[in-house]
């Protein structure tokens, strides 16, 4: 699983994240566990006013390209953990305190995860090249800091 395989409305969700800067974004692929939705997107906000902003633009952006509104909505007022349903996919923003909490990542280990490095210098800047897994093909600087060799703003598929 790569960035680029993802459909569409997850790569809108994630791209949405990123505008309003949620951290530690990881999308699992349910689709081979037997799962009630095909991928789940994790992310961080650091503040209540951040986690309904990532809310608000995920909305906003999957409205704006195509014409899709989440079935369900839960959390929206709360600062913890904040959930979208667009039926295909959830996403799920949480306080850091929650999503350790939750620990959805373990829950669903058998499902194949794609990490979405931080972008240090904001969406579209600096290294954000979506893509390869492990740095494959990529030149120029490496960041092992995540447990891997892998350019700024490449997914780690594990």
């Amino acid at each position: 699983m790569n960035y680029n395989s993802l459909p569409q409305g997850v790569r809108l969700a994630v791209e949405a994240a990123q505008n309003k800067k949620a951290a530690g974004i990881s999308v699992l692929d349910l689709s081979g566990v037997g799962a009630f939705t095909s991928y789940f997107v994790i992310c961080t906000g650091f503040s209540t006013p951040q986690v309904q902003a990532i809310c608000t633009e995920i909305e906003e952006q999957l409205y704006k390209e195509q014409g899709r509104s989440p079935e369900h909505r839960e959390g929206r007022g709360s600062s913890e953990w904040a959930l979208l349903d667009f039926g295909s996919f959830i996403v799920h923003v949480f306080s850091e305190q929650a999503r350790h909490y939750y620990d959805l990542e373990r829950l669903w280990r058998s499902a194949q995860k794609l990490e979405i490095p931080d972008e240090p210098d904001g969406p579209g800047g600096h290294g954000s090249s979506h893509g390869t897994s492990h740095g494959a093909g990529h030149r120029g600087s490496r960041n092992v800091a995540v447990g891997g060799s892998h350019g700024p703003g490449e997914a780690i598929s594990k």
